[in-house]
Formats: C-alpha cells, sequence, structure tokens
C-alpha cells in the first residue's frame, strides 16, 4: 500500500485490483476531460462503475485519489530490467515511459500542471511523491552502472531524475513533437550521457 503525504489510502477490505485500476483510470479520464476543480468522487464512481463507498473505503478524498492514479501512470510497473550499460537501461526506461503517455499523454500532463495550480495539497502531494520515485529509479540505475565499473559523475542521478521530466513537458507541450526512439536516442547519446558520465 503507497502512503502520501495527504495521509496515504485507506485501509479496508481486500482490495479488488481490477475494480481499483478502473477506478484509477477513471479518475485520470476525468482529470483530463474536465478538470481537477469539476472532478467529483460522484463522477469518478459513475465512470468506473463503482459505488462511492468503494472508492471512500480505499481514498480518504480526491486529492488522494488523483495523487495515486497518476502516481500509477507515471512509475508502476516501469520495469528496471539489466541491460548491461547505462545507456540501454536508460533506453529502455524511457521507452517504457513513453509508451505510457502514447495515449492522450498531452492532455493528461496540462491536467496535472493545472491540477497543480488548483489545490496546494495536492501539489505539495505530488511532488512529494514523483520526486522520492524518481530519485530511487535513477539512484538504482546509476548505482547499477557504478558496479560495473561505467563512469558516473556524482550527479548523474539528479541529472536524469530532472532532465528527462523536462524533455517529455517540453515535446508534448511546446513542440508537438513524436517521442519517438529519433527522439530516445538523442535524448540519452546527446544529453544524458555526457552529462551523466562527465567528470566533476
Amino acid at each position: 500500500m503507497v502512503s502520501t503525504p495527504l495521509g496515504g489510502a485507506v485501509r479496508g477490505r481486500p482490495r479488488d485490483d481490477a475494480r481499483e485500476q478502473a477506478i484509477l483510470h477513471a479518475a485520470l479520464e476525468l482529470l483530463t476531460e474536465v478538470g481537477y476543480e469539476r472532478m467529483s468522487m460522484v463522477a469518478v464512481a459513475a465512470r468506473a462503475r463503482a459505488s462511492k463507498a468503494t472508492i471512500y473505503r480505499r481514498w480518504a478524498g480526491k486529492d488522494e485519489l488523483v495523487v495515486e492514479a497518476i502516481r500509477r501512470q507515471a512509475v508502476d510497473d516501469i520495469i528496471i530490467a539489466d541491460t548491461g550499460s547505462l545507456r540501454g537501461d536508460m533506453i529502455d526506461i524511457i521507452r517504457q515511459k513513453v509508451r505510457r503517455l502514447a495515449d492522450g499523454g498531452a492532455a493528461l500532463m496540462a491536467g496535472v500542471v493545472l491540477a497543480m495550480r488548483d489545490s496546494v495539497a495536492l501539489a505539495s502531494a505530488l511532488r512529494a511523491q514523483m520526486i522520492e520515485d524518481g530519485r530511487g529509479l535513477a539512484a538504482l540505475i546509476v548505482q547499477r552502472a557504478v558496479d560495473r565499473g561505467e563512469p558516473c559523475s556524482p550527479t548523474a542521478a539528479c541529472v536524469f531524475n530532472e532532465l528527462v521530466p523536462a524533455a517529455f513537458f517540453f515535446r508534448l507541450l511546446i513542440t508537438g513533437e513524436a517521442l519517438d526512439d529519433v527522439f530516445i536516442h538523442h535524448l540519452v547519446d546527446d544529453i544524458l550521457l555526457p552529462l551523466m558520465t562527465a567528470e566533476r
């Protein structure tokens, strides 16, 4: 069970994973379609074909539901495979992230930005959770590279954690260019690797 700065999930009867996923998916759809302010737990329940009681047994309120839905979309089920090199690990992880954003990625990202503007509590919780998750993933692949004997700068994990989301944001919301393999290889080979392996 994931805990968040907003107090964590509410314990109740055993989870129904399919029902839970339907609720989280409905929350993301509504966040994209109507925005955070107009999104309601009643609407989420109707979209997911679940009762409000089912939702409130798992999440205490809208903030907690949105935090977990966005977290699942961003980091859950990311497989951190050992490809044998830092470059390979980064390409693999970024490809997985791109696949997550393939359907409605720009609209969802815009919805998240607006939601964070509308709710201080939500913004604080999202920042804390996503920064923590990102740091863990980046630290793992960098430490793995160090253990292999690959050169890594002291700030390598921070570089990955800061620049990958920034590059996604720029492509999705500013240029509208594709998040394709050309982009992924450019990001890894021309930006990330030079900065992450530079001597300080």
